[in-house]
């Protein structure tokens, strides 16, 4: 009887590219559920109620500001939603939390081969 064909792993470049593409899109969804674009400097994220600028400098800025377990609950609403047949490197970039974005926390690090090229 044969096999049908196995998926091909994912090269570690191609890991990265997904994860990275990933991790910005999260980094947006974080801008909008802490509701950044009220504060933010940009009038065309103010004007459509939602994060249009770049999520990684808005998110920078607030990271202090927002308080940890907002942080947290904002994560666990997102993993929530996530679907189960998610791939690898997309569920990796969202069970970041925001923070993780910044430093190169050992999480972010453990799930993105592409920053750590010595593995």
């Amino acid at each position: 009887m044969l096999r049908p064909p196995r998926k091909a792993k994912l090269t570690a470049a191609r890991y990265a590219a997904r994860f990275v593409a990933e991790a910005a899109r999260q980094q947006r969804r974080y801008c909008d559920a802490f509701a950044l674009w009220r504060t933010c400097r940009l009038k065309r994220c103010r004007r459509e109620g939602a994060c249009r600028g770049d999520p990684n400098d808005c998110l920078r800025r607030a990271i202090d500001v927002v308080p940890r377990a907002a942080q947290w609950q904002a994560r666990q609403d997102i993993l929530a939603a996530t679907p189960e047949n998610i791939g690898a490197p997309e569920r990796a970039a969202r069970q970041c939390l925001p923070r993780d974005f910044y430093g190169g926390t050992p999480s972010l690090r453990r799930a993105d081969p592409g920053l750590n090229p010595g593995r």
